[in-house]
């Protein structure tokens, strides 16, 4: 009880300082309450990943990142205790985990986030956050705007290939995403470029970018315009866009995508619409046979401000995560943490 009270108070709490600002849409009185609230970081929350424990997943932890000149990783249990922060990295923006790149004949898992002010990318072992990188690979080499922002790591399920896409703040029309094919070098994890596409609009930014390893599909949100879809694979020389979404839904800027997986081609794609403290709910499978149609199933408002990124398992955690958990960035310094079950409740209701 003591919890819930503790829970209850903070989110009353983050509803009253949102209701304060005019700028920003007050927390829904009917949404979402978080099953556990993080520890608060430093400085400013921007994004999480959730990385499962191979023999025991109710030792899984969330990888999120602390978006300062002082900032780093920061790793915390399924509590939202920390756990762990990683070396100090200059203005780490977005985060994202995969599962057994081999370096040094071994397989390793890897968080890799984006180190904006150095104009790299930087990649973590697991689950000791430690860097293997030596000193980061640059990105969007030979360019005026490089910014990295928003990342996203694809594993080619053919040949368990890992490969980084990468957005930055700002960039040309065509070609605003660079994807890189990680691998090991010696002890060190090292990447190339191997891609590069993605158009833009030019209205604001491309930070959120989701890859759905099973569908081959990279989606990324052209913020303020929509979502856009292509395929993740490199080596099929495909830069042709699949499918543009979502243009009409939200208030104002599009944000963190999480991909929520039923079975290996079912589930949900949810998009934070930011400016009104909600997620947006598609269809992972598209609809009427078309897997490149994509309507809106519902709006689960949550307790989350100003959410920048999201990430969701249906993995059993065990506990109240026995269906999956739901990690959400919230203004506050803080990361939101739903049992599943909660989100499916709404999506549901919003069906009927």
């Amino acid at each position: 009880m003591k919890n819930k009270s503790i829970i209850g108070l903070l989110f009353l709490a983050l509803s009253f300082a949102a209701c304060k600002d005019d700028k920003l849409a007050s927390v829904a009185p009917n949404a979402v309450k978080p099953t556990a609230v993080t520890e608060a970081l430093p400085h400013d929350t921007d994004d999480p990943s959730i990385w499962i424990h191979p023999a025991d997943a109710s030792k899984s932890i969330i990888v999120g990142t602390d978006k300062d000149t002082y900032g780093g990783l920061y790793a915390f249990d399924l509590k939202g205790k920390i756990l762990k922060k990683s070396i100090p990295l200059k203005r780490p923006n977005n985060v994202d985990i995969a599962y057994g790149l081999v370096i040094d004949g071994k397989k390793t898992d890897i968080a890799v986030t984006t180190e904006r002010e150095s104009n790299k990318i930087r990649i973590f072992s697991l689950p000791d956050l430690e860097p293997i990188d030596n000193g980061g690979i640059s990105v969007f080499e030979g360019e005026e705007l490089r910014d990295p922002m928003g990342i996203s790591l694809y594993t080619r399920p053919t040949d368990g290939k890992i490969f980084a896409v990468v957005g930055r703040k700002s960039g040309p029309t065509g070609n605003y995403l660079w994807q890189y094919e990680l691998f090991g070098n010696g002890k060190f994890a090292d990447g190339k470029v191997v891609r590069k596409f993605g158009t833009y609009s030019g209205k604001k930014e491309i930070e959120a970018i989701a890859v759905d390893n099973e569908l081959g599909a990279i989606y990324y949100c052209d913020e303020q315009v929509g979502i856009r879809k292509y395929k993740a694979d490199p080596a099929l020389n495909d830069n042709k866009e699949l499918a543009f979404f979502g243009q009409k839904d939200f208030k104002a800027d599009h944000e963190g995508i999480a991909i929520y997986k039923k079975t290996d081609s079912t589930g949900y794609i949810l998009v934070s619409n930011q400016q009104a403290n909600s997620f947006m709910v598609y269809p992972r499978e598209g609809v009427n046979g078309n897997p490149d149609s994509y309507e809106l199933l519902a709006e689960v408002p949550t307790s989350t401000i100003e959410c920048d990124g999201a990430d969701v398992t249906s993995i059993n955690l065990g506990g109240k995560y026995k269906n999956g958990l739901f990690v959400a960035m919230s203004n506050g310094m803080t990361f939101h943490y739903y049992a599943w079950d909660l989100i499916q409740k709404r999506i549901d209701e919003a069906k009927k």
